[in-house]
């Protein structure tokens, strides 16, 4: 494992060359750059009680990209010399063929900071790690006679970027994450159920593999696959839903916060798309995309464009004012790129992506939403979900709920689905609370076969109208 810093200009290129090359791709092109890359992950599972997954991986390489009009050129391989790149500018240069085009400015430089980078594999040893996970697999066995499976994971991962603009600018940035997760199955009269926790961001192992926080992530598991053994099957038919703070967010993300992105609203694909200046969700809901809260999964200092992170107000009192921009996108629509030009590595183009997507609080008590519920179901875990981004239609799963009953929280209920619409969705939020949290870091999104790391957050909503398929008629 190399600790020495990713500096390509110093070892393998020759940065004024690097610079010609690159200058040579853009000629008469509207943008591009050169993207720089080394990632080292390590991924370390317990699972059954013993070590099931032991595994490091180490890659590195770069993308060249020139963009003209709607077009990019784009080319990416492994071996970072001038040779390759030369190579690549012959590739990104045919998508820029004859004709003059103005470079667009640079984007702006920032000294925000926003996490280490300290290299979060280094934060213990090997044997370490081994024993935290064995440790955690026989905690959560002691805790119940019911366990009859323990899954722990630790996962962490260290990414180097520079981004060589035109310009003749530079922009680094060293990216850490780690993430803990534990998964429970539980066994009572001949019933298996399964709970799930874990969480991390953009820091180093340390917190995650302390007993104190691995022991409330174990306990958290059990509880939720404790309340799954006793869950009635869910009921079925359109109701009022209340969605708890937090991780239920992702289905912001999902049924609104892709429809936001820019590249969907230029072609006008997005359910969103035309309805800039309109109201689109009911009165007191603002949501944000915001890339600079401190060490938060899917916070960037910059984006993979050079861009600073933004904090963007995408929806404010449910009126929409802004998408999420890359650099493309916002200059083919006018406006200003928002920070949000992602790609999940060297080998990937970027786009418009989320970052931390979350609706700010209202001043609701939480009790008081539940206690509005006549006859409903109140979720406050999700697993896997679908959307159409051309209509907003999403489909999710509850991997945590109950029914409400008059105001009463009742029995959690198995097998629940949401199913509606973003648009119709956010016009039927009912009550906002004034409890709004973000998730404890464990999203990730996928956008046209590229994976990235993001948040979600929310406070407890009260949706009236959603759709909610059970196993009950």
């Amino acid at each position: 494992m190399s600790s020495l810093p990713f500096r390509p200009f110093e070892n393998a290129l020759d940065q004024d060359q690097a610079l010609h090359l690159l200058r040579t791709a853009v000629g008469g092109a509207d943008d591009g750059e050169l993207f720089l890359e080394r990632r080292r992950s390590e991924v370390l599972s317990f699972d059954d009680g013993r070590v099931k997954t032991a595994s490091y991986d180490a890659s590195e390489g770069f993308g060249l990209r020139a963009v003209k009009g709607e077009v990019a050129g784009y080319a990416h391989s492994t071996e970072i010399s001038e040779t390759a790149i030369k190579r690549a500018v012959e590739t990104a240069r045919l998508a820029v063929g004859d004709g003059g085009g103005t470079l667009a400015d640079a984007p702006a430089l920032t000294n925000q900071k926003l996490y280490t980078d300290t290299d979060p594999m280094e934060a213990a040893v090997f044997s370490v790690k081994i024993d935290t996970l064995r440790e955690i697999d026989a905690f959560a066995r002691d805790l119940d006679s019911r366990v009859i499976q323990v899954s722990a994971t630790l996962a962490a991962s260290y990414q180097e970027v520079e981004i060589l603009r035109p310009e003749g600018v530079i922009v680094r940035d060293v990216r850490p994450m780690a993430r803990l997760n534990v998964s429970i199955i539980v066994e009572q009269n001949g019933r298996r159920e399964t709970g799930s926790a874990g969480g991390g961001g953009r820091y180093g192992l340390d917190g995650l593999i302390a007993r104190n926080h691995w022991e409330q992530t174990a306990r958290e598991a059990l509880r939720i696959a404790l309340v799954n053994l006793d869950a009635v099957p869910a009921p079925a038919g359109v109701m009022d839903v209340a969605l708890g703070a937090g991780w239920p967010g992702i289905l912001l993300h999902e049924a609104v916060g892709h429809g936001l992105e820019g590249d969907f609203n230029r072609k006008g694909t997005s359910a969103f798309a035309g309805l800039m200046g309109q109201r689109v969700a009911s009165k007191g809901v603002t949501v944000l995309d915001d890339g600079t809260i401190p060490d938060r999964r899917g916070s960037l200092t910059i984006d993979d464009e050079g861009t600073p992170s933004g904090k963007n107000v995408l929806i404010d009192d449910g009126i929409l004012v802004g998408f999420m921009q890359d650099r493309q996108n916002a200059r083919l629509m006018g406006v200003d790129a928002t920070g949000n030009g992602r790609r999940e590595s060297y080998a990937h183009i970027p786009m418009p992506r989320m970052t931390n997507t979350y609706m700010l609080g209202g001043d609701t008590d939480p009790t008081e939403i539940v206690a509005d519920v006549k006859n409903g179901i109140y979720a406050v875990g999700f697993g896997g979900g679908q959307v159409d981004i051309t209509n907003g239609k999403f489909v999710f799963s509850c991997t945590e709920a109950y029914q409400v009953e008059n105001g009463k929280i009742g029995s959690p209920v198995k097998g629940a689905t949401l199913i509606g619409d973003g648009a119709t969705a956010m016009q039927q939020i009912r009550a906002i609370g004034n409890d709004m949290k973000l998730d404890p870091g464990m999203g990730n999104c996928g956008k046209q076969g590229q994976w990235v790391p993001v948040g979600v957050g929310q406070p407890t909503l009260l949706i009236g109208g959603l759709t909610v398929g059970g196993s009950a008629t």
